[in-house]
């Protein structure tokens, strides 16, 4: 089995990846696939679309094995969130 080295900071990875997302490739994917993962090769641009981030990956891994993803939910500002989706008023 294959060890996968990160090859960039989590800053530059993220740069990187959102820069590509929204420069070509949030205008080929959003159309249909909304809450989908996008999961994005920062080095050569290549991406996937799939139901889950590992699924996602998983393909683009397939096609370029030393491959640098970032990810993320189409329609959405991350992949995943954390606590209520709605805000609440104290009683």
């Amino acid at each position: 089995m294959e060890v996968r080295q990160r090859r960039y900071s989590k800053e530059d990875l993220a740069r990187r990846g959102q820069e590509l997302y929204e420069s070509g490739i949030r205008q080929q994917v959003e159309a249909g696939n909304d809450g989908k993962i996008v999961a994005i090769d920062i080095e050569t641009g290549d991406f996937e679309v799939d139901e889950t981030v590992i699924a996602a990956t998983d393909r683009l891994f397939e096609r370029h094995p030393a491959a640098q993803p970032w990810g993320v939910r189409i329609g959405h500002r991350a992949v995943y969130h954390f606590g209520s989706r709605s805000l609440r008023k104290n009683p």
